[in-house]
């Protein structure tokens, strides 16, 4: 069991990065559309925040999974995460029906920022918080 859920952890992240290149390469509204256009907007722009944030916290989960989850790794994730937002936006710009904008990839960059203070303050700086308890059972439980 520990070595499926390392394993899985550790091929999430990119898993999740074939998904976001294959949706990016599709017409915004191919998956879902809704009926007010307004709304239907906000929400994918919203997504954005979202999106890279994910792949960030799949990354460190990796990280964890394998036991080598540290400072160095943390901010390694957050470039990673952030970078393949930058390279979807560019790939986005090939794309005949999808656009690239900076604003999406400072939207994308800001979703992976939050998160990345999230985690620096709750596990490196907090190391009694409930949400760092839960990261290194999980980290001690996967790598052992």
């Amino acid at each position: 069991m520990k070595s499926f859920a390392r394993g899985l952890s550790t091929i999430a992240p990119f898993l999740y990065m074939i998904a976001i290149w294959v949706m990016s390469g599709l017409p915004h509204d191919a998956i879902v559309q809704l009926p007010q256009n307004d709304v239907d907007r906000w929400m994918k722009e919203s997504l954005h925040l979202i999106e890279f944030a994910i792949l960030y916290g799949l990354i460190v989960n990796a990280f964890l999974a394998n036991g080598r989850f540290t400072t160095a790794t943390h901010l390694a994730a957050a470039i990673i995460a952030s970078f393949y937002g930058l390279i979807d936006e560019i790939h986005q710009a090939f794309v005949p029906y999808r656009s690239a904008t900076i604003i999406d990839a400072v939207k994308d960059i800001t979703g992976v920022l939050i998160c990345y203070l999230i985690v620096r303050y709750t596990y490196f700086e907090n190391p009694r918080s409930r949400i760092t308890q839960m990261m290194l059972k999980f980290s001690r439980w996967a790598s052992s």
